[in-house]
């Protein structure tokens, strides 16, 4: 076995052209220096940064070698997961094997890649740290490499992680992997495509970079262009304005899907979103008016990302408003953008549909409902084989059972119900991904915890990200307008109560969708972000609600 370190700026064309199998590698969460790197792929397990209570000391970490500096391995001890630094070099000494590390040029490489490869495994990668939001190259050369890399990790075509490393050569010498290695074993699947992987890491370079002005800018056209028709028709145009938005808001996700599928330039992506959405929007009103344009916008959201995920499409991925591969945290199923967002949608869109297409169904009915489509979307998004989003299991049923208990009206027995729920969900989530051999993230931070002290350190560090993620300057501008609108709601409750007197599923739908998001921000390692999503698309609805009120002469209260 030899690892072996390639000078900056190799690609993945020039390790196919020498027979490897070519790929790309995450090289830390965020941005990291090159010994960060090095500690991540010998210990085979990587947390943020912030989460150490001191920065990375300057050290020189081996990779074939114990790692004995002091002030790295009591670093590692602050973390609230198990690190431990240099266990690949201890696992394999304790098994009687080594590891070959060194640095190579091309020459070198092409001279290692074209020995015989039958019990000798090369592992090339370019020296870290990457380029601004880009991956390493990696290239393996060995017994059944023959297509472009990948990893339970990732589960994206030419995409591993450095954790990844450690348990590769582990599984090479046939050594069990230690459970303190959250990595998975990289394999290849396919045939070798290096114009793919590179397709696939341009793509992924630039989703950080987009997501801002493409979102952002859209939202702030629209907003502009609302507040001129409300002048120039002196407010006329109001409800329609606020609905078509609405809508908009409601469809960029999906406009945003299409957009990983076709790949187009910054100014196309932003273009479709800017008007494709509005234009769906308008279309939908058009179409159907009312609630039922609601409730068919949410769905076909819903169900475009159900379908993407069920079929293990990378488009989910490749989205603006997928995991941020910046960050180097999720790489395939559902991340924290659109689990805050999709939360909204499936609980307050399931209210919109009762109203607009099943006015007269009875609470019970209502209430079932509510609990079924929490359920399969829950099942949808959180298993492993799927969307993979833990924080799915709990917000999705959570945000169901309560919009039930509002409409059915319970009290002992719906409180029972919202409690019980979430965990009857999670668990059977669990019994599928250890049936199914899923290996997802749930399974391997939970299930596979040795005991109550390691669940929890996995609490301990959610909680820790969560209050980190609060620390964000741009939380201290939309926290205090979340903050100043949830008062207004409060204080103005009475109106809103006017404005849905007559749907009272889409009234539960909101209530529901407002706690799905409140246990969301307090559950998930990145609640800010949550919050501020899901707030987001609560006020889209509530906006929506007032627009569909039926307002009377002289009736102030509705207006």
């Amino acid at each position: 076995m030899t690892l072996v370190w390639l000078p900056r700026g190799m690609g993945v064309r020039e390790l196919a052209r020498l027979g490897m199998s070519p790929g790309l590698m995450s090289a830390g969460l965020g941005a990291v220096p090159a010994e960060q790197t090095y500690l991540d792929v010998g210990q085979g397990n990587r947390v943020f940064d912030s989460l150490y209570d001191s920065g990375l000391p300057r050290a020189v970490v081996p990779l074939n070698a114990p790692v004995t500096d002091q002030a790295l391995l009591r670093r590692a001890e602050s973390a609230p997961a198990e690190i431990e630094p240099g266990l690949l070099a201890e696992t394999l000494a304790g098994a009687g094997r080594e590891l070959e590390v060194r640095d190579a040029s091309v020459g070198q490489l092409e001279t290692l890649a074209d020995e015989p490869r039958g019990n000798h495994l090369v592992i090339a990668i370019e020296k870290p740290p990457p380029r601004k939001n880009r991956a390493l190259a990696i290239g393996i050369a060995g017994s059944g490499f023959d297509g472009n890399l990948t990893s339970d990790s990732t589960r994206i075509d030419g995409y591993v992680l450095a954790t990844d490393i450690a348990p590769t050569v582990l599984d090479w010498f046939g050594i069990a992997v230690p459970a303190q290695m959250s990595g998975q074993p990289i394999r290849s699947e396919g045939g070798i495509d290096p114009g793919a992987v590179e397709a696939l890491g341009e793509r992924m370079a630039v989703i950080s970079e987009r997501r801002g002005p493409v979102v952002g800018l859209s939202l702030l056209a629209w907003v502009l262009a609302l507040g001129l028709a409300i002048a120039l028709t002196r407010g006329a145009t109001g409800r329609t304005g606020v609905r078509i938005v609405g809508l908009a808001v409601v469809y960029l996700p999906l406009v945003l899907l299409a957009g990983a599928a076709v790949e187009p330039g910054e100014t196309v992506e932003m273009l479709m979103a800017m008007l494709g959405a509005p234009a769906l929007a308008a279309l939908t009103l058009g179409l159907l008016g009312g609630y039922r344009s609601l409730a068919v916008a949410s769905s076909l959201v819903v169900g475009a990302y159900a379908v993407d995920v069920v079929a293990g499409s990378p488009l989910t991925s490749l989205s603006l408003l997928g995991p941020n591969p910046g960050l180097g945290v999720r790489f395939y199923g559902i991340g924290n953008e659109l689990e805050a967002l999709l939360a909204v949608l499936v609980v307050a869109g399931t209210g919109a549909g009762l109203s607009g297409f099943a006015p007269r169904l009875s609470p019970r009915g209502c209430a079932l409902t509510f609990i079924a489509v929490g359920v399969c979307t829950a099942f949808i998004f959180a298993a492993g084989r799927f969307g993979a989003d833990v924080g799915a299991a709990i917000v999705f049923p959570v945000g169901a059972a309560v919009a039930a208990a509002v409409i059915a009206a319970r009290g002992k027995r719906s409180a029972l119900a919202i409690v019980a729920l979430p965990f009857a969900v999670l668990a059977l989530l669990a019994l599928v991904d250890l049936v199914s051999g899923a290996n997802a993230h749930l399974t391997r931070s939970v299930l596979e915890a040795g005991g109550l002290g390691d669940l929890g350190d996995v609490a301990q560090r959610r909680l820790q990200l969560s209050a980190h993620s609060f620390s964000r300057p741009i939380v201290f501008v939309f926290l205090p307008l979340i903050a100043a609108l949830a008062a207004l709601a409060v204080v103005r409750r009475d109106r809103l109560r006017v404005w849905l007197e007559k749907y009272p599923a889409m009234r539960a739908g909101l209530v529901g969708a407002a706690v799905a998001t409140a246990v969301g921000t307090l559950a998930n390692d990145s609640g800010a972000l949550l919050l501020e999503i899901g707030a987001a698309y609560l006020l889209v609805f509530v906006g929506f609600a007032w627009a569909e009120a039926r307002v009377t002469p002289g009736d102030e209260a509705g207006r």
